[in-house]
C-alpha cells in the first residue's frame, strides 16, 4: 500500500501564497502520476493540478500562471506552489497518486486532505 500525507494547508489573505507538500510513503514504487485535487462543500472534487513520472504537468485554467507543481522522486514528494491566492481557491486539498502501467500496482491513493482558506 501507498501512503500519502498532506502538509501545508493554512489560512491566507487574498494575493498571499501557500506551499502544499504531498509526501508518499510505502510501496512507493507504485506512485507515478500524482496530483492535486480540490474540494468545497456541496460540490464534486476537482483537479487543480497533475505531474507524471516524466515531470510533465497539468495546471487547470483558473490557477495557470500563479500555481506550480513540482515533484522529487527522490524523496518521494510532490509540492504545490500556490501564489496570488484567490477566495474561490478555498477548499480542502487532496494528494492523489496513480500506479504505473503493468500487473503489480493497481491502485489510486489518497491523502486525508488538508484546508486551504483564502479570506478576501
Amino acid at each position: 500500500q501507498v501512503q500519502l500525507a498532506e502538509s501545508g494547508g493554512g489560512q491566507v489573505q487574498a494575493g498571499g501564497s501557500l506551499s502544499l507538500t504531498c509526501t508518499a510513503t510505502g510501496h512507493t514504487m507504485c506512485v507515478s502520476a500524482m496530483g492535486w485535487f480540490r474540494q468545497v462543500p456541496g460540490k464534486e472534487r476537482e483537479v487543480v493540478a497533475g505531474i507524471n513520472a516524466g515531470g510533465g504537468t497539468y495546471l487547470r485554467d483558473s490557477v495557470k500562471g500563479r500555481f506550480t507543481i513540482t515533484r522529487d522522486n527522490a524523496r518521494n514528494t510532490m509540492t504545490l506552489q500556490m501564489t496570488r491566492l484567490k477566495p474561490e481557491d478555498t477548499g480542502v486539498y487532496y494528494c492523489k497518486s496513480d500506479p504505473p502501467a503493468g500487473p503489480l500496482c493497481t491502485e489510486s491513493y489518497w491523502g486525508q486532505g488538508t484546508q486551504v482558506t483564502v479570506s478576501s
